[in-house]
């Protein structure tokens, strides 16, 4: 999780001590961390019952991992801090006080096996496992699906910016338009869709974790993005114009103009053999290109049979294609392609499209995989330089923190003056008790210098029984001391 850029926190209802012992434990305490700095009780966060403004509040939950002794409202407060900040929230917990801050986060993450059904209720995802590796997966699996959505972006946009390219070098220079407009929609809904298709549910590549979280503002489409379409989209249209030059010259004797053409006799077969080869090499170009689109930075040849959903969607669009340009009638009368007569010599003129597209789209990978790292390197220094802004502010913060004045004086102290007799015993009949209860006893052998301080008091002080009421059969002892102050601060710990 660290390395994907997640902020680990943990928000618990334990001491210091122990809370930060946990975090040590599960790595979210790391060895150099400043336990000062890094661990807080939650005290701190309402000095005198009241919560710190928020410009404090974010000063400390921007630098704290680690919160002890937490109210439930404290959960919430955190998440709002954190919000405030910018961060998106994911809030993970069981029970019912965490359903505040369930509710409050980005995402609210509740335990499937131990949650509680208002905690499953309050939260937008639940953990069959009850694994945090899970929402780390989780995550992993987020970002795949939104690289995906990328590249299915860059991919159709620079098919489309190729055919305009085309079409508008075409009319610019006098050449005859490259295709018809049934053969541009033939194109894009057959054999460009399945393969974008394809592209928006790429798996994952393995280094997804290591890039930094994008902010929420960033748009889907980056600069360097759209330079990569242009730059794929201007090679392919060369590509393609090139081969439908060299076309046009093969079979249009020489001629490659729109006004020379037209004065050949039965000009017609001729430009669609032309064209039929162009539009041959422009789906094969593309086919090639979708395989190289599946990274903007990695070779074409890495995990090339990764996707199944690719392949399938090549294998539709290859079928596609043989179809348009082979089936009698389909293709010459309603598609104006000739297949067949454009003869071996179309098909291997055609066959330079891809063969060049491929070493020309995995050059510009080289300035791509440059503009991609710049742009993690930018995000990495941002994200440093606002990480330490917080935590030198958050230093400063705490080294003016005046902790509130601890209690140096006894319970005992502080409570109202015993009466006359400082002990009593009050007892039941002696031949109700054989022996002092075994709490006391036991009591009494665990505070060995209680009774000790204790005794010079009891020696002193008048003892009388107390005759017990009829029907008693249980004796309790009451001291009146330093033992006494022992004995509550058992029972509240005991208690708590």
């Amino acid at each position: 999780a660290r390395g994907a850029g997640i902020r680990v926190v943990m928000i618990t209802g334990d001491y210091l001590k122990t809370a930060i012992a946990i975090a040590r434990n599960v790595n979210i305490l790391q060895p150099q961390d400043n336990e000062d700095l890094a661990a807080m009780d939650c005290a701190r966060l309402r000095p005198g019952g009241e919560y710190l403004g928020h410009g404090d509040m974010d000063l400390l939950t921007s630098s704290v991992r680690v919160f002890a002794r937490a109210k439930p409202e404290d959960k919430l407060e955190i998440v709002k801090s954190l919000q405030r900040q910018g961060a998106v929230t994911a809030m993970t917990g069981d029970g019912v006080n965490d359903a505040p801050a369930l509710n409050q986060a980005n995402i609210g993450v509740a335990m499937g096996i131990q949650g509680t059904e208002v905690a499953k209720g309050a939260s937008d995802m639940i953990l069959t496992d009850d694994n945090f590796c899970s929402i780390v997966a989780a995550v992993e699996k987020g970002r795949a699906i939104y690289a995906g959505i990328q590249k299915f972006v860059a991919f159709i946009m620079s098919v489309h910016i190729a055919e305009v390219m085309q079409i508008f070098f075409c009319i610019v220079t006098g050449i005859p338009v490259m295709r018809t407009p049934l053969q541009i929609l033939f194109l894009i809904l057959v054999t460009d869709l399945p393969p974008s298709i394809a592209l928006g549910m790429e798996p994952g590549e393995k280094s997804i974790l290591k890039e930094r979280p994008r902010p929420k503002e960033e748009p889907v489409v980056l600069g360097w993005m759209w330079f990569s379409m242009v730059l794929n989209g201007a090679v392919l249209s060369a590509v393609i114009i090139a081969v439908y030059i060299i076309s046009l010259a093969f079979y249009c004797e020489g001629k490659i103009f729109q006004s020379d053409i037209d004065q050949l006799e039965g000009f017609q077969p001729k430009l669609m053999n032309a064209r039929t080869v162009a539009f041959i090499s422009l789906v094969w170009s593309e086919n090639v290109r979708s395989y190289t689109s599946r990274s903007f930075d990695k070779p074409v040849w890495q995990n090339l049979l990764g996707n199944m959903h690719m392949q399938k969607a090549i294998i539709m669009a290859q079928i596609c294609l043989y179809v348009a340009v082979l089936v009698p009638f389909f293709s010459t009368d309603i598609l104006q392609l000739r297949g067949i007569d454009v003869g071996i010599t179309g098909w291997l003129v055609a066959l330079l499209g891809p063969v060049v597209c491929v070493v020309l789209c995995e050059a510009c990978k080289l300035i791509t995989a440059f503009q991609m790292e710049r742009h993690q390197k930018s995000l990495a220094d941002h994200y440093a330089a606002e990480d330490k802004r917080l935590a030198e502010a958050a230093a400063k913060y705490s080294m003016n923190y005046q902790a509130p004045p601890k209690l140096t004086k006894p319970v005992a102290a502080e409570m109202p003056a015993p009466p006359q007799f400082s002990a009593a015993v009050i007892a039941p009949p002696a031949k109700e008790v054989a022996a002092a209860p075994p709490a006391v006893e036991k009591l009494a052998a665990a505070e060995p210098e209680s009774q000790e301080r204790a005794q010079p008091q009891a020696a002193t002080a008048k003892q009388a029984p107390v005759p017990a009421s009829k029907g008693s059969n249980v004796g309790c002892a009451c001291f009146i001391g330093p033992a006494m102050t022992t004995l509550a601060v058992r029972t509240g710990a005991a208690r708590d």
